[in-house]
């Protein structure tokens, strides 16, 4: 029996962008759905209720080093979604060809930013539309003399709207305060929220935030640089909720904060559980790497900053095949659809379900950069402003 439009339409809005670019080149009525506003619209709110696909990893480098260098991008598939999704080869030239940085991904659009003429510029793009929206470049952007923080990140609203943030350091107290700088997709300009991020007196992991009820969250440092008496003396984790302004101190697992100064420790949040926005168990869990062990703790209730471990676990104990698994180097990880650990080596990639504790997937890879930067992202139609209008400024960048 024959499919009517309205029933061809549901099934197709649920395909990822990449099936559904191969069904338009087959069909005089599949070509017409790429370019359909509401079809596009339609197909990234289904994509809201699906997982990442992909990950790009890049050297993590200071932005303002990008007007000396180009960064090498790759792209690999997460397990089971080899054939489903991906991004197209001209897509990788173009970021290893330009000195372009991946600042973050939400729901098929990437916050990017581009050295050009010696000046820094912002912009969204969609590798699977390939199409460009340049936003406004803060001067606090440009005129920073300190090139190793950028301190920027990327979020998405359920209605589409995405909000691209900056904090900057306070000339009146620098150490403990930032200003927060908030640019809205559906505004098109920036603005300083009136309350101040209180960062406490340790410096925070400004390149690994995590969004969660309303609030951006970002863990410190743990060098022990701070005396006993001091109350930030332990890592802990600080939060700033946009809508009031307001900062929050969390502290860590208990069981974290023994040996977090010891130089082998890295402890880092990510989300946690089912990443979907309509989850109700989405959470945050820290993840710390200490003398070949995982551990991991999620977050089970926020208010009172209660944990639960999760996991322990020796790298030589996950089922590596290497000649030495007690050597192996991990040279940086991150937690991907809230569920799988993926941590690179010196030439591979490993993903480990945190859920089913065990190995899933290895690649290669081919970085030689010790600090390497993960971000996941998944293709869809989705529109590079909130007036769903399609730009193409940087196509001869």
């Amino acid at each position: 029996m024959a499919l009517s439009y309205d029933e061809l339409f549901c099934i197709f809005s649920r395909l990822p962008a990449k099936a559904i670019y191969k069904f338009s080149c087959v069909d005089k009525f599949f070509s017409k759905l790429p370019k359909d506003a509401y079809f596009a619209l339609r197909q990234a709110q289904n994509a809201l209720r699906r997982n990442d696909t992909c990950f790009f990893i890049q050297p993590d480098i200071p932005i303002k080093a990008l007007v000396y260098c180009s960064l090498q991008v790759e792209l690999h598939q997460l397990p089971g979604e080899e054939l489903s999704s991906g991004v197209s080869k001209n897509v990788l030239r173009y970021f290893c060809n330009s000195s372009v940085k991946i600042l973050g991904s939400n729901n098929g659009l990437l916050l990017c930013c581009v050295s050009h003429e010696e000046q820094l510029k912002l912009f969204i793009r969609n590798p699977a539309t390939q199409s460009h929206l340049l936003i406004p470049t803060p001067m606090q952007m440009q005129n920073r003399s300190d090139i190793y923080d950028h301190r920027i990140g990327f979020h998405s609203d359920l209605d589409g709207s995405y909000m691209v943030y900056l904090f900057v350091d306070d000339v009146l107290d620098w150490s403990s305060y930032f200003v927060c700088m908030v640019y809205h997709s559906n505004q098109g300009v920036w603005k300083t929220k009136e309350g101040k991020f209180f960062s406490g007196n340790r410096s925070l992991r400004f390149d690994m935030p995590v969004h969660h009820r309303g609030a951006v969250h970002f863990i410190s440092d743990c060098f022990p640089y701070l005396i006993k008496s001091s109350p930030y003396f332990i890592p802990y984790i600080m939060s700033y909720n946009f809508e009031n302004g307001t900062s929050r101190m969390m502290r860590v697992p208990k069981e974290a904060r023994k040996g977090s100064h010891d130089p082998s420790c890295d402890m880092r949040i990510f989300k946690w559980g089912n990443v979907s926005y309509s989850s109700q168990d989405e959470s945050i869990c820290v993840v710390r790497l200490r003398k070949q062990v995982f551990t991991v703790w999620a977050l089970r209730q926020h208010e009172s900053s209660l944990w639960k471990k999760v996991l322990k676990i020796r790298i030589k104990a996950m089922g590596i095949e290497a000649k030495d698994p007690s050597q192996i180097i991990v040279k940086d990880f991150s937690v991907l659809n809230g569920h799988l650990l993926v941590f690179a080596t010196k030439d591979k990639l490993y993903a480990y379900g945190l859920n089913d504790t065990r190995i899933h997937k290895i690649w290669e890879h081919h970085s030689q950069f010790n600090h390497l930067r993960f971000t996941s992202y998944k293709d869809t139609l989705r529109k590079c402003d909130h007036e769903i209008k399609h730009l193409s400024l940087l196509s001869n960048m």
